[in-house]
């Protein structure tokens, strides 16, 4: 994410300037395109400061992976739809913010892990891994603000908590590539407000159709 804080605990400078640059570049040019040369240049450090902190270019992504999940988790944990009492409030209060953080230009706003498993998910499975761990922690975030508002709301259904969290990440990560097949943030904000308007008939079925009742 564009407004994303990149640093989430004390590391090497030069380190830290190698992930703030893995961030960019691979969500610009895709994890193959990228190369150590250009890494290098991007974060301002000397080739031999790279392999000083990472031993290849995979090392980098895995760590990349990593930090991502840190410094997304920490972006989102201090959003403001954590305030509502209501746990489904709270889950179109996270699809609402989704929907405000995409601006800016296309890399800015999509995803460094989902950018990176769709190119190398059979080819580098340590940063498949690294990736799938990365989108199913957030996930699971979601899915415990779904779960309570499924006690809360009474709801019973054959879906479960965990497949509608990870249902959200499956249409922002799609969102993200129609972005960049279409060239622009636009049809991504229409699927995420399907998105909330899908997640709105799941819980209030009755309300939705008395508010598109001529």
């Amino acid at each position: 994410m564009n407004n994303a804080p990149t640093q989430t605990r004390a590391m090497a400078p030069g380190r830290q300037k190698l992930l703030d640059a893995a961030f960019g570049l691979i969500r610009e040019k895709g994890y193959v395109a990228t190369t150590v040369d250009e890494l290098c240049a991007r974060a301002g450090v000397a080739k031999g400061s790279f392999f000083h902190h990472f031993k290849d270019k995979e090392a980098l992504a895995i760590a990349a992976a990593q930090h991502w999940s840190e410094a997304t988790g920490a972006f989102f944990a201090a959003a403001p739809y954590h305030d509502h009492k209501d746990p489904l409030d709270r889950v179109l209060g996270y699809i609402d913010f989704r929907r405000s953080i995409l601006t800016g230009e296309i890399p800015e706003f999509t995803c460094l892990v989902g950018t990176m498993v769709q190119e190398i998910y059979d080819t580098h499975p340590a940063i498949r891994d690294a990736c799938n761990s990365s989108i199913s922690d957030h996930a699971a975030k979601i899915e415990a603000d779904i779960a309570e508002a499924m006690k809360r709301h009474k709801i019973r259904a054959r879906w479960t908590a965990k497949s509608l969290a990870l249902h959200t990440q499956a249409v922002l990560q799609g969102a993200f590539i129609l972005a960049k097949a279409k060239g622009g943030a636009d049809i991504a904000i229409s699927n995420v407000d399907h998105l909330r308007r899908y997640i709105e008939l799941l819980f209030r079925p009755r309300t939705h159709k008395e508010r598109t009742t001529p």
